[in-house]
């Protein structure tokens, strides 16, 4: 058992609450759309806007407002559906989902319920060690989104505690497209796993379409994280938690993580799961109680009577599916063979989140194996230990390939290059500007070359006597004595070949 509580409930193992119980999950994903309005109005989609300046009548729920439903959102969904292997409904409706809260200002949320524009697909999600897990997919259906509720005050940040509640609703009708799973079964031990490889790769999939762009900082694509255990595979479906909203990859796994832990331990003492709503805590790792989670009857769904069905022509959704892009595991394997990367290596880039950053890097005139050592190696070391992602570092993949083009030129060498890009990381400028600033070109006059060469052989006659004596290994040290006058910014083979051609003696 271990010593963290949560409540008078001590939290088991996670190994130990796998052999245990059988864990049971499911993900609703919510992708916000990257349309130029939102979903039934012709309010913009604009983000970090004025708070309520992004805002039409019908966003904002005034009376006598109607909604008019967005085409492109219709179309992106669409896209989604066809890229999860699902089927495209021929007719589907929205309908009104009833609940009260301060940043839904109609008081009901225009959403799809029985009838989704997409359903029964499936998504085949490949884990970091090549692993193939298909994920059952229910259906992909359209909503709006709500506002923005900010709760000044407090030590939490919620409502409980907080002073005063502001609300913004520029998010509010922001078109959303909704994606359930079905119960997944037989993930076992990897379940954390796979739920992190899901949501991962629905942001792949959404990028590659072009649907949005799919920043999960931003709140564009959002994870509502299901879990259950029962005592065997064989048991019925034990009670389900949901913990909402969780906005990251490394959030989903670890909420995952926390979850299973914690039902364990309550059933393992003979207690009972609650079915309810849960908040994750990024900064304690834990899930704490939100609201008794509702059932469908609850919202009191029907449907809405302002908007007329959708009725895709499947002359349409054949057009969209034609136009479909190459989709990003298909995309991985091709760019693989073509960079000639291993396997492992393949795996480590795409877990990276670098494979975009690489791609690009190779289009800027860097070779595949250069690339993926500065993505992989001297910037990866940069993000190690942090929350921080690769993309989010202040370089760009171009700049990337102009250093690595330094390189090539034979203005900087390695050594130099490192310096270059710690100061692009700096903000100092493009790897041109920070070399030209910083001084940082390699020396290449050999009469300068020749002077820190007699000087290096002044200060070390008797290595310079080992080598006229056969011992060309010792040049090593004489470079370094050139390399270190010249601050590391000489050709060490030109050094070396002159340091022979000065001594007399073939290399």
């Amino acid at each position: 058992m271990s010593t963290t509580t949560n409540g008078s409930v001590d939290l088991i193992d996670y190994d130990d609450a796998v052999k245990r119980f059988d864990p049971v999950f499911g993900i609703e994903v919510h992708v916000e759309l990257g349309t130029r309005t939102k979903m039934f109005d012709s309010a913009p989609q604009v983000f970090g806007a004025e708070p309520n300046t992004a805002v039409s009548p019908t966003s904002l729920g005034l009376p006598g407002s109607l909604p008019v439903v967005n085409g492109t959102a219709v179309e992106y969904a669409i896209r989604i559906g066809l890229a999860l292997n699902c089927q495209i409904a021929e007719t589907c409706r929205f309908a009104r989902k009833q609940y009260f809260y301060p940043d839904v200002p109609k008081n009901f949320q225009t959403s799809q319920y029985d009838e989704p524009i997409a359903f029964d697909g499936h998504l085949d999600v490949e884990l970091e060690d090549g692993t193939i897990f298909r994920v059952e997919i229910e259906r992909a259906h359209m909503e709006e989104d709500a506002g923005k509720n900010t709760h000044v005050g407090g030590a939490t940040g919620r409502i409980q505690g907080a002073e005063y509640s502001l609300v913004d609703y520029n998010r509010a009708g922001i078109p959303l497209v909704e994606i359930v799973t079905r119960p997944i079964e037989g993930a076992g031990a990897r379940t954390p796993e796979i739920a992190r490889a899901y949501v991962q790769s629905l942001r792949d999939i959404f990028r590659a379409l072009g649907v949005s762009q799919a920043r999960m900082e931003r709140g564009n694509v959002r994870a509502d994280v299901n879990l259950s255990l029962r005592a065997t595979p064989d048991s019925p479906l034990g009670t389900r938690t949901e913990t909402k909203n969780v906005n990251s990859f490394r959030s989903v796994e670890r909420a995952m993580r926390y979850e299973v832990s914690r039902q364990a331990a309550i059933l393992a003492a003979g207690g009972t799961v609650t079915q309810e709503t849960r908040h994750w805590h990024e900064d304690t790792g834990t899930t704490t109680a939100g609201r008794i989670k509702s059932d469908a009857d609850d919202y009191r769904y029907f449907p809405e009577p302002d908007l007329l069905p959708i009725a895709p022509s499947r002359e349409w959704v054949e057009e969209i599916r034609a136009a479909l892009p190459e989709m990003p595991v298909a995309r991985r394997r091709r760019l693989q063979t073509d960079w000639g990367y291993a396997d492992a290596e393949m795996r480590d880039v795409v877990n990276a989140g670098a494979v975009e950053l690489i791609e690009a890097t190779i289009a800027a005139g860097a070779s595949p194996a250069s690339a993926r050592k500065w993505w992989m190696g001297e910037l990866a070391r940069v993000v190690k230990g942090t929350d921080g992602e690769l993309e989010d570092l202040p370089i760009t993949p171009t700049q990337v390939g102009e250093l690595q083009q330094l390189i090539d030129s034979g203005r900087i060498n390695d050594k130099l290059a490192r310096q270059v890009l710690e100061g692009v990381l700096a903000g100092e400028g493009t790897p041109e500007e920070v070399l030209v600033e910083r001084g940082l070109g390699v020396v290449s006059d050999d009469g300068a070359l020749l002077a820190a060469i007699d000087e290096a052989l002044a200060a070390q006659p008797d290595v310079a006597e080992k080598i006229r004596g056969g011992k060309i290994k010792a040049v090593g040290s004489i470079v370094g004595g050139v390399m270190k006058t010249t601050r590391g910014q000489a050709d060490a083979g030109r050094v070396r070949a002159l340091i022979l051609e000065k001594l007399g003696v073939e290399g």
